[in-house]
């Protein structure tokens, strides 16, 4: 991770949550059960789920957050290995009354735009490249479908798409689970909408699938 991710996430989180992102923080146990309370926490309110045959993983991320870019890889690879029993929903970060909450709605819209044309796995990797390493502008109308037309996206389709009631309420809804599920350190994933973690509580962005893992586990022992 560069200095400028490291800062940004140290201001995001000094200004929304009063707290210092620090990956190593909290360090992860290796080889033992990871911990209530250390590797993870239970929010206070649990948040209801929309799919009860699998475990949910919902992942907040932010497309300017190196973090967030640096579990792309690893959680993909996570999801895969749990195709049968996980099924993973990404929620796109806004810190409400924060100083990034314009460019934060912004890059949602943008997500939530590929999201409804069916695009999110084969451009997520590009919009975090294009975003946090190029400093690509993609926050208004135009700038979004110009770059989504040089991904190859047909650019009517994008804009009938940005522009949608539908998506508008995603990125409102957005905001509100990030109130919902107490979300203070991007990336960060609740399991079965219970159990929160992230790279300071998991001891690392690379410590997360294992502690990943562990909680889907122990759903899997709670349904039986």
């Amino acid at each position: 991770m560069n200095s400028k991710s490291l800062l940004r996430s140290t201001v995001l989180l000094a200004v929304a949550a009063g707290i210092v992102v620090s990956p190593l923080q909290a360090g992860a146990a290796t080889h033992r059960h990871p911990v209530e309370g250390v590797q993870f926490v239970r929010l206070d309110h649990p948040q209801p789920v929309r799919e009860s045959a699998r475990t949910e993983a919902a992942e907040f991320f932010w497309y300017d957050c190196g973090h967030s870019q640096a579990l792309e890889q690893p959680l993909r690879a996570w999801t895969e290995k749990h195709r049968a029993d996980v099924v993973l929903r990404r929620v796109p970060a806004i810190w409400p009354g924060s100083p990034e909450e314009r460019v934060q709605r912004a890059h949602a819209r943008l997500y939530f735009t590929l999201e409804r044309l069916g695009l999110v796995e084969s451009l997520q990797t590009a919009a975090f490249r294009s975003i946090h390493n190029d400093g690509a502008d993609v926050t208004t109308e135009v700038t979004a479908t110009n770059w989504a037309a040089r991904k190859g996206v047909d650019a009517q389709k994008f804009r009938a798409a940005y522009g949608s009631a539908e998506v508008r309420r995603s990125v409102d809804d957005a905001a509100a689970q990030f109130i919902r599920y107490g979300v203070n350190e991007l990336p960060t994933v609740v399991v079965q909408g219970e159990y929160r973690t992230s790279p300071t509580r998991a001891g690392g962005v690379e410590a997360m699938p294992e502690v990943l893992d562990y909680l889907v586990q122990q759903e899997q022992l709670q349904k039986g």
